[in-house]
């Protein structure tokens, strides 16, 4: 089977590509070098996420957002409460209720009443969702390193340790509660 390409920007010559892909192209010799970094990973991320999104949509028939509640559930097993779930996620709670009602049909999860609040409840995965997301998060796991097929194991640990450094000092220094 012939290889799909990873984005469009692969049919069309390198040249090209640059200039319809990468975001920094648009800009002059005179913007400093941090604009043209911050739009280079821009750029690298949404052509990252929209494979995923593709690939999750044609693979297993669930969206981004889906896998990302059931990757966030995954990892707490206990389950998390819908505003938890929220905030991990960056939506807005009506988001998370759409989808957990999805989900919830396809009896992938399933919500349980909190104990200690009877107007809350926490959400989890169900075992055949636990099941389905193990089989789609090594799928995944594949893709991303096939995307990332173009950098060395070396040139990978140093740009997780730049952009380590970079979420630090966005992060700001720590207190002494954050140690």
């Amino acid at each position: 089977m012939p290889r799909k390409p990873i984005n469009a920007a692969d049919e069309v010559p390198e040249q090209e590509s640059a200039q319809v892909f990468d975001m920094e192209s648009r800009l002059g010799k005179d913007h400093h070098q941090s604009l043209r970094v911050w739009l280079r990973m821009l750029s690298c991320t949404v052509l990252i996420e929209d494979q995923i999104r593709s690939r999750l949509r044609n693979e297993f028939g669930i969206t981004l957002p889906r896998f990302d509640l059931m990757a966030q559930l995954e990892r707490h097993p206990e389950g998390l409460r819908m505003g938890e779930l929220s905030k991990r996620m960056m939506v807005t709670g009506g988001n998370i209720t759409g989808i957990t009602d999805q989900l919830e049909q396809e009896k992938l999860v399933v919500r349980v009443p909190d104990p200690n609040d009877r107007r809350a409840y926490s959400v989890k995965l169900t075992a055949a969702g636990r099941r389905a997301f193990e089989r789609m998060a090594s799928v995944h796991e594949g893709w991303i390193d096939e995307l990332l097929g173009g950098l060395s194991n070396a040139e990978k640990s140093k740009l997780t340790e730049l952009l380590s450094k970079v979420k630090q000092h966005l992060n700001g220094p720590m207190t002494d509660n954050e140690e």
